[in-house]
């Protein structure tokens, strides 16, 4: 009885990016569309435990979205 009174209510995300199949993952820098819903209103990466993507497509996307950023497709701080 006691196991399901612990029972989670959270559901567990599924990376969008890999979809299980670790092979095949490319993150595009230019693709800004893809990387907008990842970032904040800040500016600031979303985590991983709030996007659901797995940790290898997280380091990816990081990578990306600097990238992005330093070609100035994305800001690096919300303007005031």
């Amino acid at each position: 009885m006691s196991e399901n009174k612990r029972r989670s209510f959270f559901s567990h995300k599924i990376c969008r990016f890999c979809n299980n199949d670790q092979s095949k993952v490319y993150i595009d820098f230019f693709d800004v569309k893809a990387l907008k819903p990842l970032i904040s209103e800040r500016g600031k990466i979303v985590p991983s435990r709030i996007s659901g993507t797995c940790a290898k497509c997280q380091r990816i996307l990081t990578r990306a979205i600097k990238r992005a950023r330093s070609i100035a497709l994305l800001p690096f701080a919300v303007e005031h």
